[in-house]
């Protein structure tokens, strides 16, 4: 691809990105201002945040421009304000804050326009800094669905359509055989790719089995009906504390009517459809359903191989499906519908072991601390991942329905608490092969 086309695939993402954003603001100002949970930020934080990231990353650090606004680069700083105290920060206002992020945009297009992608600088180099700031926004529209969804307000969101699942993939019983062996985890290929996804190395895995699909609605539900989150063999130490005080009893959003599930989502409430994934569970919850199916959460590694590696090709593929980039047929990516996809909904999105949906649907839970690969180096800046190191976070993979292609690769690794219910968190399993298993 030459210079010139990267460019024109760089302006167009950054447009494409800009009008998520712009979109899920597109409402009363009060419900921008207003903090709907103490979890998350007041919506037009983030509006603003993601122009002040553009500022200090693409105008300052690559393109050398004087600042706009260095007045407000603290009211910004996520590390030093956390979510709960941003309401009371003289943030911009809904108006203020869209004239700036447009403003910043114009100048950013400018330094796209005249930046060498083959400077040696990484920054610059093959438009990374461009990728950050896409990534990045993009990221921050996720969270803002997520606030979205804890508002309760109707009418927001748009819906879609998707594909109809394959009959009896609800159950979430079939698994895929994974042979032990090495794989090359992480990239040192893909130019957008964070730090904490390099350097690759080899990682040399027994055999396992891991779940065809995530983990559906119907089986967690059955879990739920066989007294699961009330028996303790089910629960780590941790969990069972988790627990006791949250009093959480099934899924954040879901509620038991007479013999019926029901969920709100985004304000509307709906019955369970029990052939999606499960999404809105914690790690601890995710780890008690394992516990209980006679199974395990996958490691990242596990997690990694199954989904990306070519086996035949013995290298690593970009998209479980290989390098071609997501389609309509083969991912729920992008917000394409406010909602996971049936189970079953993509066969041609299958990994080389025949896993499926392992790109989008939901975030899926893996048993991994976030930790540095061997041979890490931060890059831009420490806080994007490495003083997250060595926490309780646990790795996250896939990417959910509300994530878009640009931020999704089967290298990508994203955390958090194992208390978080409200990201759109899902899960699979995984178990040790046994002698004699192929």
């Amino acid at each position: 691809m030459s210079e010139h086309e990267i460019k024109e695939l760089i302006a167009a993402e950054l447009t494409a990105v800009r009008s998520r954003s712009l979109a899920y603001t597109d409402a009363d100002d009060e419900l921008l201002v207003r903090q709907h949970s103490a979890l998350m930020s007041p919506l037009v934080w983030d509006l603003a945040h993601v122009g002040n990231y553009e500022e200090l990353w693409v105008l300052r650090e690559a393109g050398g421009i004087t600042p706009l606004r260095p007045e407000i680069d603290d009211l910004y700083d996520a590390f030093k304000h956390p979510r709960r105290d941003r309401p009371s920060l003289p943030i911009l206002g809904p108006q203020e804050a869209r004239r700036y992020i447009s403003g910043v945009r114009g100048r950013v297009l400018d330094v796209l326009d005249k930046i060498d992608l083959d400077d040696p600088d990484p920054l610059r180099r093959n438009g990374f800094v461009f990728g950050l700031v896409i990534q990045h926004e993009h990221q921050h529209d996720e969270t803002m669905l997520a606030t979205l969804q804890l508002s309760g307000q109707p009418g927001l969101v748009a819906e879609g359509d998707l594909p109809p699942g394959r009959a009896g993939s609800a159950s979430g019983a079939e698994e895929v055989f994974v042979p032990g062996g090495p794989f090359l985890m992480g990239t040192d290929l893909l130019p957008w790719a964070y730090d904490n996804e390099r350097p690759a190395h080899r990682v040399d895995l027994p055999a396992y089995w891991i779940d065809r699909f995530p983990v559906s609605n119907g089986a967690y539900a059955a879990f739920i009906e066989a007294g699961g989150y009330d028996d303790p063999r089910w629960w780590s130490a941790e969990g069972r504390r988790w627990r006791e005080n949250s009093g959480a009893c099934a899924p954040l959003f879901w509620v038991r009517d007479g013999g019926t599930w029901w969920r709100t989502r985004f304000g509307r409430d709906e019955p369970v459809p029990m052939d999606e994934p499960v999404q809105h569970v914690c790690w601890y919850e995710a780890d008690a359903y394992a516990r209980w199916a006679g199974k395990r959460l996958p490691t990242e590694a596990e997690w990694e191989k199954a989904c990306g590696w070519d086996p035949a090709a013995d290298r690593a593929r970009k998209y479980p499906w290989g390098d071609e980039d997501p389609g309509p047929g083969r991912a729920n990516l992008g917000h394409r519908a406010a909602r996971p996809a049936p189970l079953g909904a993509f066969p041609a999105g299958a990994s080389a072991y025949g896993a499926e949906q392992m790109i989008g649907e939901v975030w899926e839970w893996t048993s991994s601390r976030f930790l540095p690969y061997p041979g890490f180096r931060s890059f831009p800046y420490p806080e994007y991942s490495e003083v997250f190191f060595g926490g309780d976070y646990r790795v996250l993979r896939g990417g959910s329905w509300a994530a878009d292609p640009a931020a999704v690769r089967t290298t990508f690794r994203n955390w958090d608490h194992p208390i978080r219910r409200q990201i759109f968190s899902g899960f699979r399993c995984a178990r040790p092969a046994s002698p004699g298993d192929a």
